[in-house]
């Protein structure tokens, strides 16, 4: 059974997000989710590795977003080949223990990835948390994007639908 957590056709739904940058620790990347009147959003931004900086990401806000029993995060999506990751948090706070798996669209062209929530690694501002138990679908919170490894310049991420399966 499929749960649609956002569907981005619906130009509200990007009001869910918010921008969370490496701004947080004095670095001057910058990103937003905005919709795109073709009917999907765009994570986009720019990356500046300045003032100790190296990232930027976007959040929802907390909300019932969990699926028990589900096996899978489907993302349609296209994008300019750089890597992200797809954060899955189990409560509502900003700062603690998020599930991550990383994803690199490949072309122009719209594709469904399936990302197995089995291989989601639970982390702590971007290092891995060792013993942490492992992700319960049924509590995912918030859905986070983020582009990582320090992947400076222009970035642009469309992006239809976040859904588990």
């Amino acid at each position: 059974m499929l749960k649609l957590l956002f569907d981005f056709t619906d130009l509200q739904a990007v009001n869910a997000w918010q921008a969370i940058d490496d701004r947080v620790m004095g670095g001057i990347s910058q990103s937003r989710l905005k919709h795109d009147p073709a009917s999907h959003a765009v994570f986009e931004g720019e990356v500046s590795l300045e003032q100790n900086g190296g990232f930027a990401s976007v959040r929802s806000k907390p909300g019932d977003s969990g699926h028990p029993g589900a096996h899978a995060c489907l993302l349609e999506l296209r994008g300019d080949n750089k890597q992200l990751k797809l954060s899955l948090l189990t409560d509502d706070g900003f700062d603690g223990v998020n599930y991550q798996a990383t994803f690199t669209p490949a072309g122009s062209a719209w594709q469904t990835l399936r990302l197995p929530l089995a291989e989601f690694r639970a982390s702590f501002r971007g290092r891995e948390v060792p013993g942490a138990p492992p992700l319960d679908p049924a509590r995912i919170r918030q859905v986070g994007l983020m582009i990582v490894a320090r992947q400076a310049g222009p970035f642009a991420l469309d992006i239809r639908r976040i859904s588990l399966s």
